[in-house]
Order: C-alpha cells, then structure tokens, then sequence
C-alpha cells in the first residue's frame, strides 16, 4: 500500500479547506467582494505562472501579458454564441467554429486557450531563450507588441481595436479557485522534482550547471511553456468574468502589474505570488475610491510604482522571500 507523503497530504488538507472557504464566501459575501475575490484568484493564477519562469527558473520574461492574450481571444471565439458569431460579422473565423455542432464547453476552451498559448511559448521560446538578461526581456516584450498588434489587425476574428463583448459570464469563484490550486500543485510538484532542481541550479549559476551536464534550454524551455499554459488559462478565465476584451488590456500597464506582484510577493517562493497578488487587488479597490473622490486619475498605477521601487531598495525579496526561501 503506497503511502501519501506528508507534503501531499498537506496540499490536500489545504484544498479542502479552501474549497471551504471558497463555499462560504460565496453564500455569506456580496457580489462585489466575490468579484475582488475572483480578480484575486485570476492574477495569482498569472503571478504564479510567471514566477515558475521568471523565479525558479531566473529568466526575466515581460511577455505573460501576451500568453494572456492568446488564451483570452482563443476561449472566447471557441465559446460564443453561433448567434453572435453571425451577429458580430467575424468572416475570418475557421470552419470548425462555425456550427452549433462544434459548440465548446467551457472547460474545453480553456483548455485550448492554455495549450494555443503553450504552444506559442514553445515556437516564440526556441529562439528567444537562447539570449540573456535584458535581451531576453526586450524580445519577450515584443513579442507581447507583436500579439496585440494582431488582435487590433485582424478584425475579422477580434474586431480589432472594438475588441469582443457579451462573452457568456462563466468564469464563478468556484472555477477561479480551482484553477489556482491546480496550478499552485503542478508548478510546486514540477518544482521539487528533478526538472525543478536543473532549473534551480541554472537560476543559481548557468555555466555551473552546464557543467555538471544540464543542458540548459531543455529546462528554460519547460518552464516558459509550462508557465504560459496557466497565463492562457488565467487569460481565459478574465475573458469569461469580464465579458469583454480588447487588445488594449493586454498591453503594458498588464505586464506591470504582473511583474509588480510577483517583486512585492516574492520570487522563487510558494506563496509569494499570491500574497503579491492579493495584496496588490486589494490595494488597487482601497484606493479606487481615493482617486475617483481627488479625481487624480492614474493615482493607483503611482502608487504601484513607488511600491515597487520600495520593495526593490528595501526588501528585494519580496514579502515572503526571507521566511520562505527554501522550498519545501
């Protein structure tokens, strides 16, 4: 009889009591806070995927926001309604998507949104992780340019700059949660096993690591296709919760704050990205106020800013990053 490892069964008590409080939030709190909640979930689901590139592996990738992109619009034209599809006059979308009978489920088309965005990551990853340092974040960064640039061109699948809207409101705090918690294990699960340890030892010293025989973009590669996966579904998901999408949204100021959360919360932990990026929602809705009532518009993306410049002179670990430094 196999045993469950401690871990494991730490990871299990820990889903059942966040299937817990996810039912209890959503028969006791107002669908206000139940939309701070889902917004909450959808950005550590982004925040931790970006920290298996961007912190266990020591890549410095900007592109997430275009992973995000990809998974949106892809979920989204698999979903919609045949009506609207009509309605909408997208002549450009393919055949398959153009009967009742090819009708995704929403699972489904997150799921195909999460691997059109992997396999992205693996063709734009092949030529662009062979660079380092900030050459590696200015390529990733266009590639994310290169990604909006087509959804606002191509109006006969995204309606260009108009973007998509009435896209059916499935995304629910329970499917938020779920995803998070499936992507917290296998990322954690990928971590500690010995494809986590090759891309650890690569964080630490490239050339060191090469010399005990790792071969290096095996490792980058796994981890910038893996975490752009769960950016597709993390796409997906905002797409369904918001019920409209343009390019715009998937442009820099979303990098920012993907990037943002995860310095704030702490690089190369657990469960800094999730502090980073509930903490960085709750500040953004406690602060919405503010700025509406001093009509000092652009006063969250300030504060953001100065936070981050705090974080990197004063605890560039990130919240989390001293008490969990190992993992474990």
């Amino acid at each position: 009889m196999t045993k469950v490892k401690i871990p494991e069964l730490w990871f299990l008590v820990g889903g059942l009591i966040l299937l817990g409080g996810v039912f209890l939030a959503d028969h006791l709190l107002n669908r206000y806070l139940i939309h701070i909640l889902i917004l909450m979930g959808i950005y550590s689901i982004t925040t931790v995927s970006l920290n298996l590139t961007n912190g266990y592996t020591g890549l410095f990738s900007l592109g997430h926001a275009a992973f995000m992109a990809i998974g949106a619009y892809t979920s989204t034209l698999l979903a919609f309604p045949l009506q609207l599809r009509e309605a909408y006059e997208l002549p450009l979308l393919p055949p398959f998507l153009g009967g009742p009978e090819h009708s995704w489920s929403f699972f489904l088309a997150i799921l195909a949104g999460g691997a059109l965005a992997s396999l992205s990551a693996l063709l734009i990853g092949l030529p662009v992780l062979r660079l380092r340092g900030h050459y590696l974040s200015v390529a990733s960064l266009g590639f994310m340019v290169i990604v909006t640039t087509f959804a606002k061109t191509l109006r006969g699948i995204t309606r260009g700059s108009m973007g998509i809207n009435a896209i059916p409101s499935y995304t629910n705090i329970y499917w938020t949660y779920l995803w998070l918690f499936i992507s917290v294990y296998v990322i954690w699960r990928l971590v500690n096993s010995r494809f986590g340890r090759a891309m650890l030892a690569i964080r630490e010293d490239e050339t060191a690591a090469q010399a005990l025989g790792i071969y290096p973009m095996k490792y980058k590669l796994l981890s910038f296709v893996v975490g752009a996966f769960f950016a597709g579904v993390a796409g997906g998901l905002y797409a369904h919760f918001t019920k409209a999408i343009r390019p715009l949204e998937f442009s820099f100021f979303l990098t920012f704050q993907i990037v943002t959360m995860l310095v704030v919360g702490g690089m190369g932990t657990t469960s800094g990205p999730i502090v980073g990026a509930v903490s960085l929602i709750a500040l953004r809705y406690a602060l919405k106020p503010v700025e509406e009532g001093l009509q000092v518009y652009g006063l969250i993306e300030l504060v953001y800013a100065v936070l981050l410049i705090v974080i990197m002179l004063w605890r560039p670990e990130g919240i989390m990053g001293k008490r969990y430094s190992r993992i474990g």
